[in-house]
C-alpha cells in the first residue's frame, strides 16, 4: 500500500490517500488539488514532489478530505 499525507508537502494540511500503485496516489492527489483547490493546470514538478512524498505502508486502503 502506498500513502500520500499532503502536510508532507503543505504545512497544516491534513488530506490524504492511500492506494495500492503509486500511479494511484498521485491520480487522487491531482484530483484532490482541482476538486477542492481549483488548480485546473498541475505542473510536472508538482506530480515529482508528490511522488517524492509518498511512502510505503501495509494499512488498508482509505481516502479522507
Amino acid at each position: 500500500m502506498k500513502r500520500f499525507e499532503s502536510g508532507s508537502l503543505i504545512p497544516g494540511a491534513t488530506w490524504h490517500a492511500e492506494a495500492e500503485s503509486e500511479a494511484e496516489v498521485v491520480r487522487r492527489a491531482v484530483e484532490n488539488l482541482r476538486a477542492y483547490h481549483g488548480e485546473s493546470e498541475i505542473r510536472p514538478d508538482m506530480i515529482e514532489r508528490i511522488k517524492e512524498r509518498i511512502v510505503d505502508t501495509d494499512e488498508g486502503p482509505k481516502t479522507k478530505h
